[in-house]
């Protein structure tokens, strides 16, 4: 298991938007923040294009670029919403979602989602696009067959 980065006692539950390391507490953060030496973005960022109405709407529902994993999204009473690797790997063999990801807008779509910080009211906006809830709707599909 895991520990904290600065006080090597506690299991890390956040983790330092700059430098990235993983922390346990305000206390830890604190301590950690004024030595923190951030980590530099050399990937070069590929320009947007530019927004419909609908994503401008989501982005300013909150959205900034994000560095947050699943593990540090994921609290440890929520293991049963993690799917499993196999059911992951099924999404992609599905040729219905395949055809689906060739729609540019849909993609759009879920790049805003992905780097937004609010996350749960960007996804209530993106639950508003016809297109969104159909791509949502065969991922589980694929994920959870309807029993026959």
């Amino acid at each position: 298991m895991q520990l904290c980065s600065v006080c090597n006692e506690e299991p890390p539950k956040y983790r330092c938007p700059g430098c990235l390391i993983r922390y346990c507490s305000l206390n830890c953060y604190k301590k950690h923040k004024d030595g923190c030496i951030p980590k530099k973005d050399t990937e070069k960022k590929p320009e947007k294009p530019e927004l419909s109405p609908a994503l401008q709407g989501m982005r300013q529902a909150g959205s900034t670029e994000s560095r947050w994993s699943v593990e540090d999204r994921l609290e440890e009473n929520e293991e049963s919403d993690r799917v499993p690797l196999q059911q992951l790997a099924r999404l992609g063999e599905c040729e219905a979602l395949k055809a689906l990801l060739y729609n540019p807008h849909l993609r759009q779509l879920l790049r805003t989602v992905d780097e937004a910080e609010g996350k749960e009211s960007t996804m209530k906006v993106a639950m508003q696009e016809p297109l969104f809830v159909e791509f949502a709707d065969q991922c589980l599909r694929v994920i959870e067959p309807p029993e026959k």
